[in-house]
């Protein structure tokens, strides 16, 4: 049933005045619309990302949201020079170096924004 309705994400902003500055400077957004809660950025596909205030800010320790993109390390490249920094994590076998996982068919990065969620960029072989 689900299937056939677009979906969105939500980004917790304990200062929203704050994280919108972050996602203007650091990620190049500027939203597309406002609300009295929050701002609507629109993505690909007809996509959307609401950017909300609460207290309950930077609470969730899993990825909130993520891109599928090509040519990751550029893609990476141009967001470190606007001031993102990857996080680099080590699951064992599987480990990033300098912020980027390699999964042989994918390849994927995570960083975290001013208020803490967490985001994945993510490129498929093919």
């Amino acid at each position: 049933m689900l299937r056939q309705f677009p979906i969105s994400a939500r980004a917790a902003a304990a200062d929203l005045d704050r994280a919108r500055q972050w996602y203007e400077d650091k990620l190049g957004l500027t939203p597309d619309q406002s609300d009295p809660g929050g701002h609507w950025y629109r993505f690909g596909g007809d996509t959307w990302l609401y950017l909300y205030g609460t207290s309950s800010a930077g609470t969730a320790e899993n990825t909130i949201a993520g891109w599928a993109v090509k040519g990751i390390e550029a893609v990476m490249a141009g967001l470190r020079e606007r001031g993102v920094t990857f996080e680099d994590y080590d699951f064992g076998e599987m480990k990033t170096v300098d912020g980027l996982m390699d999964f042989g068919g994918a390849k994927a990065a995570w960083f975290k924004d001013c208020e803490g969620n967490t985001y994945e960029l993510t490129e498929v072989a093919g």
